[in-house]
């Protein structure tokens, strides 16, 4: 990622594509928090979109629509070095990233929408115009699988934290509309128990979450199991708006 300061083309049209796109989606900003957060995402654009939309087919996560609370739990965690991950090592600490910092940026990604369909375009819109608008279309191509086995498995294992639409709840992160290839990675560091699946800090225990640091359902499920759930998953971005 860049330094925060960006030139200011790419700060303007991160403004005006926002404009379009930001929706409350629950959170309420106001407007020291939405200034404060447009501003710390010019860092974050770099690597995860303007929009949040994630990049290079997943190798960066979708961040846009994702729970403010994770979000907010993900970034203490990369500062508190509870969380590894080297491209935000020269991001994610005190000096960089303040708790407002970090509540702010949390909630101005929490509140952007993005479209999960092509828009309808009209017949005087130029190519460059439609190739514009479909950088910020969110469509994760669907994955084959056995679809009733992955749904029969995601309502037993996972509808409890991730919500049956894969929206997902309080701390636990939405799922769907996410990229297929970053879910699948992060499924193999929690198998290989250098993320911990269930891990929350006492403080979050405390709020209601159960603390652990086993895989949970993760321990349960083969990986034809896995494949069957992600192919699921794909499907459930159709009732996206």
């Amino acid at each position: 990622m860049p330094p925060r300061s960006m030139p200011a083309a790419r700060f303007t049209l991160s403004a005006l594509l926002l404009c379009c796109y930001a929706a409350s989606a629950g959170s309420a900003l106001d407007d020291s928090h939405k200034d404060s957060g447009e501003e710390i995402n010019a860092t974050c654009a770099a690597c995860h979109g303007v929009l949040g939309q994630g990049g290079k087919q997943g190798e960066y996560p979708r961040l846009a629509g994702q729970r403010a609370a994770y979000l907010e739990y993900s970034l203490r965690q990369f500062r508190n070095r509870e969380r590894i991950n080297i491209p935000m090592l020269p991001y994610a600490n005190e000096r960089e990233l303040s708790d407002d910092d970090i509540k702010a940026v949390s909630a101005y990604l929490a509140a952007i929408v993005l479209p999960t369909r092509p828009p309808e375009f009209k017949p005087t819109d130029d190519a460059l115009t439609r190739l514009r608008a479909m950088e910020n279309v969110m469509i994760v191509p669907k994955l084959p699988g056995d679809l009733a086995n992955g749904k029969r498995l995601y309502d037993a294992e996972c509808a409890s934290c991730h919500g049956s639409g894969g929206r997902g709840f309080g701390r636990f992160p939405m799922l769907v509309g996410q990229y297929t290839n970053y879910l699948k990675r992060q499924i193999d560091i929690y198998l290989r128990k250098e993320r911990p699946h269930l891990g929350v800090s006492k403080e979050e225990a405390e709020d209601g979450l159960s603390a652990g640091d086993g895989l949970g359902a993760l321990g349960r499920l083969t990986a034809k199991d896995i494949d069957d759930i992600l192919a699921h998953i794909t499907h459930l971005q159709d009732a996206q708006p």
